[in-house]
Order: C-alpha cells, then structure tokens, then sequence
C-alpha cells in the first residue's frame, strides 16, 4: 500500500509539473504573440508595476545620494511639497488650469473637426484649406503669445487661445487623414442606393469616421496639456503651469516635481475617460 500510494503521489507531481510546463509554455506563446489578449489581473499587475519600478529606482538614486537634492529630490521631499502645496490651493491652481485646457480644447475641437471632415471630403476645401493648415501647424504656439496678448489681452482668453492655437491645426489634418481612409466602397454603396451628398456626408463620412474622431481628440487633449505651462506664461496669477514657473524661479525642485505628477495624473484621467467613451460608443471597435 505504502509503495502504491507513493507511486500515486508521484504521478500527481509529475503530471502537476508537466501541466504547469504547459500552461508557461502557452503563456509565454501568447505574451510573444502579436496583439494576443491577456488575463486582466496580467493586466493590472504590469500596469501597476510601470509605475512603481521608476518609483523605487528613483528612491535608490535618492537614497545613495547619487544626484543632488537640487536637480533629484527624494520622493519624500517631494510628498511633503505636494501637502503644503495642497494646503495652499493646489486645488483651485488644479482646477484654474483644468479650465483653460479643457475650454481651449473644445474650441478647437469644435472647429477642427469640422473643417477635417471638409478638407478630406472635397478636394476644393482640400486645395483651399489643407496648404495654409499645414503651413500654420508647423509654427511653435508660443510665437503667438505677443500677437495674442494684443489681439486677446492678458485675461483668461490669452491662455484659452494659447491652447486653441497649440490643438486646432492639429485636429483638423488628423480628421482629414481619416476621412480620407475612408474606403471609397461605402461611398460608391451610399450613391449607388440614391443617397444625395448631404446624406452620404452626414451617413457615411461622419458616421464612419466617428470612433477615428473620438480618438483623435484623446491624443490632442493630451497636446493641449502640454501647451499649459506655455500658455500660463502669459501674465497669469494662479495654475498649475504657473506654480511651475515660480518654484523653477525659486529652484524648487520639489513643487516642479509636484506640479508635472499633477498635470501627469490630470491627463491619465482624462485619458481613461475618453477610453471608456470610445468603448461605450463603439463596443465593435473593441479587439
């Protein structure tokens, strides 16, 4: 019996080893497989541990002083400066520059998108429109900051506009690029079944390039955070870019620290925010 039941327990390992062997070997096939999906708590974990490998080597820099507090602060150094910043307005300061982005953002979305979908639609518009956007885009935001305090003044319509200029060129040959994508078979359906050209822009055209437009205004929101600090150069009193621009004054590393973790977090929501649009929207688009 003994002699059984030892013979039984190895058999189990055996077959236990070589199940396991299997499931790595079907893993690690699918993680090398090209767009293969992976179990959500995978998922997760790597997500989770993108942020805190950067984390524990930049306490290990910190720790074994390999980089002056002035240029590296610790993480400590810079959650303490994130309380006392909290405890001072960060709060409004956040909430200062989450309007201007958001507000410059959809002024441009408003009309960029638009205008994408004409220029990529009609090869007038196209040969009206696209060489002047083109030329216009590739100009830094920041060279219209005298031009728009003139035009503008210094209130909060500069810093909105700043935000307009940095996104909208942007918007508009992105939509244009999807439209043009589009494949010309829906179109040829759409005449073929009597539709006039309205119906054919507003069914085929719009509608089909709907969920491309919805990721095209998640990236370029993420471009109108980046033209924040730009655009709060312009005589402003509060926000994040600006608190930014006064601790670097002040060689305060730490609030610098702070306020990029902020703008950083900001954006991440509004990133998942426009994700999980995308995915209500447009379930099919889903892989």
């Amino acid at each position: 019996m003994g002699a059984a039941t030892a013979r039984t327990h190895e058999t189990r390992a055996v077959g236990g080893g070589r199940e396991a062997a299997w499931r790595h070997g079907r893993m690690r096939a699918r993680l090398s497989r090209i767009r293969a999906p992976i179990p959500r708590a995978l998922y997760v974990s790597l997500a989770v541990a993108g942020f805190l490998l950067p984390l524990a080597f930049w306490q290990a820099l910190s720790a074994e002083h390999l980089v002056g507090g002035l240029f590296l602060p610790s993480p400590a150094d810079v959650w303490m400066s994130l309380r006392h910043w909290y405890a001072s307005g960060l709060m409004h300061d956040a909430g200062i520059s989450i309007y201007r982005v958001v507000a410059g953002f959809m002024l441009a979305a408003l009309i960029g998108v638009p205008l994408g979908l004409f220029i990529g639609a009609y090869k007038w518009c196209e040969a009206l429109l696209q060489p002047i956007n083109d030329f216009v885009r590739y100009m830094p935001a920041s060279a219209f900051i005298p031009l728009v305090i003139l035009w503008v003044g210094i209130g909060e319509g500069s810093k909105i506009a700043i935000i307009f200029i940095g996104v909208v060129f942007q918007i508009v040959v992105m939509v244009a690029d999807a439209v043009r994508k589009l494949p010309d078979r829906y179109l040829e359906a759409a005449y073929t079944m009597g539709a006039r050209p309205g119906e054919a822009m507003k069914l085929v055209v719009w509608r089909g390039t709907w969920p491309q437009i919805v990721d095209i205004l998640r990236i370029n929101m993420g471009w109108a955070w980046t033209y924040l600090v730009v655009a709060e150069m312009v005589a402003a009193d509060s926000g994040l870019g600006f608190a930014i621009l006064q601790a670097q004054r002040f060689l305060d590393t730490a609030k610098i620290f702070v306020g990029i973790i902020v703008i950083g977090l900001i954006g991440l929501a509004f990133d998942l925010m426009f994700r999980a649009l995308h995915k209500r929207l447009f379930p099919w688009c889903q892989s």
